[in-house]
């Protein structure tokens, strides 16, 4: 089996660098960023994902095909969150905040 050799030193800058960005999700957690604590969460955790199937899943340095099917399952999530999204905003009626 032959693949891309990658230095032990660039897991573990990985490794930092989502323990790192986990911190920073714990600390933005407490602050009150209004609208924008929801923004913020998300682009950590894309930011979070993005590191672990580039350097974790070794997509990084895979063929075109591995990327095709990574891609497709991104444009995927996508539709699936438009298509949920649209449902959710049409019916015209949001739910409650704080409680059943």
């Amino acid at each position: 089996m032959s693949g891309h050799a990658v230095p032990r030193s660039v897991y573990y800058l990985i490794f930092i660098a989502l323990i790192v960005l986990t911190s920073v999700t714990v600390w933005v957690a407490f602050m009150d960023l209004g609208p924008f604590n929801d923004v913020v969460a998300l682009t950590i955790a894309v930011t979070k994902a993005t590191l672990v199937v580039l350097f974790f899943m070794h997509v990084k340095y895979s063929n075109k095909l591995v990327w095709a099917f990574v891609s497709s399952s991104v444009l995927f999530l996508i539709i699936l969150l438009a298509l949920t999204m649209s449902d959710f905003i049409t019916r015209g009626t949001f739910p409650k905040t704080g409680g059943w």
